[in-house]
């Protein structure tokens, strides 16, 4: 998949900026209704899907419901002018949004922006995975146990479990990494992307969870430790921003 980055810094260091207010922003069109072509991969022709949720143009990267509902398709044409039975189409349910606004800065393997507006978890989500169905029904709950940063083996996992974590950073599977305050969330590619949450403050984390098969903690939740060696990374180049403002970053 192409992704675009705008505004990409590297040697500047990080300022806060004010976000525009919901005063100044221009209201929001409805979109305009559409019967689009999507290609999707192994398929040698675009299939036909209906669209009222967003507004597409050729190229855009959408899911759709339906047999190939969580595979990733391409538009290829939009028709404006129809009239079909709905009931014998199915729709397009997501939009990945590729462009990127903002400022970034290189941190080791990662690119790091300090500014919440410019890749959320929800948009970084859908680069990696398609969105929860409507079967899908996700419950969590904690233990209230929590460990510190520097000594992820009060985690309480097995020492092959651990390895084969740190071999995922090690890897770069670890795809996204959020930040905002005292909430974290990571994306880390396994056999299928997987969220992991987590709360971090004063060096400790807590209510650690993913949203992988297994009921304990696995692979994937000490992969998102690469907030360990990236927070030293970042801390060592922009130290004053680090210390006052959240901490979004995504490796592209």
């Amino acid at each position: 998949m192409k992704f675009t980055i705008n505004g990409f810094v590297s040697s500047q260091k990080p300022t806060q900026q004010a976000s525009p207010s919901p005063e100044t922003l221009p209201a929001a069109s409805a979109p305009r209704k559409s019967v689009v072509q999507v290609r999707f991969p192994g398929w040698d022709k675009g299939l036909a899907y209906y669209n009222d949720q967003f507004d597409l143009k050729p190229c855009d990267r959408v899911y759709v419901d339906g047999k190939l509902e969580g595979q990733l398709g391409i538009v290829t044409a939009v028709n404006y002018t129809f009239k079909i039975k709905l009931s014998e189409y199915k729709r397009v349910i997501a939009l990945v949004k590729t462009d990127v606004h903002g400022k970034f800065y290189m941190a080791g393997s990662h690119f790091v922006t300090f500014d919440p507006n410019v890749l959320s978890p929800a948009q970084a989500t859908l680069w990696f995975r398609a969105p929860a169905s409507e079967e899908e029904v996700y419950v969590s709950g904690d233990d209230d146990v929590s460990f510190p940063l520097d000594d992820l083996q009060e985690m309480g996992i097995g020492s092959a479990i651990a390895e084969r974590g740190h071999q995922y950073y090690m890897e770069n599977r670890v795809q996204y990494l959020c930040l905002n305050g005292t909430k974290g969330y990571a994306i880390v590619q396994g056999s299928h992307a997987y969220t992991v949450e987590f709360e971090y403050q004063n060096g400790t984390i807590s209510k650690l969870v993913c949203d992988c098969f297994c009921s304990y903690p696995g692979k994937h939740s000490p992969a998102g430790g690469t907030l360990r060696p990236s927070n030293h990374q970042i801390k060592s180049a922009y130290l004053p921003s680090f210390s006052t403002l959240p901490l979004f970053s995504g490796s592209i």
